[in-house]
């Protein structure tokens, strides 16, 4: 298995594996926005400063998250494996890449938006260190602000 930067060429795996690991949220209310997007949609966000991981396995697709640098913070969005490859370690290995990525870039936080009625993804970002920063609500959605400090490990 390997970890990639993904470019704008990779907008079709990045689609593929996203739809299906975000298909499980369908009948969610409302189902998750990420089941709108498009190869299209997905391409000219890496094309306007988006960037993404994308991991593989032979060459496949396997999974991805996509981020963004802001100020201070790496915020990531989309953490995404394929279901028949979950529990094998694909999101801590992305989030790992994360982690180093905002270390070289000196930035001091990751964050991501939780859905609060996703308990079990609460738990397993908790369970890598993320802490609760705040509540929100976003398209009428109770959400976390989940974050993680790195700079512990910033010289």
């Amino acid at each position: 298995m390997n970890v990639i930067q993904a470019t704008k060429q990779d907008a079709a795996a990045i689609h593929l594996v996203m739809k299906a690991a975000f298909r499980e949220y369908e009948k969610a209310l409302p189902p998750s926005s990420a089941l709108n997007e498009t190869v299209l949609s997905i391409r000219k966000q890496l094309m306007n400063g988006e960037q993404a991981l994308l991991a593989q396995e032979h060459q496949h697709p396997i999974g991805v998250v996509r981020y963004t640098f802001q100020s201070n913070v790496l915020s990531f969005f989309r953490l995404s494996v394929l279901p028949k490859k979950r529990g094998q370690g694909i999101a801590t290995l992305l989030l790992n890449e994360l982690e180093a990525a905002a270390i070289k870039a000196s930035i001091p936080f990751l964050q991501c938006k939780v859905r609060v009625s996703v308990p079990k993804n609460m738990a397993f970002y908790h369970s890598l260190g993320y802490i609760i920063k705040e509540k929100q609500t976003s398209r009428g959605i109770p959400i976390v602000l989940m974050e993680k400090p790195l700079t512990h490990n910033i010289i």
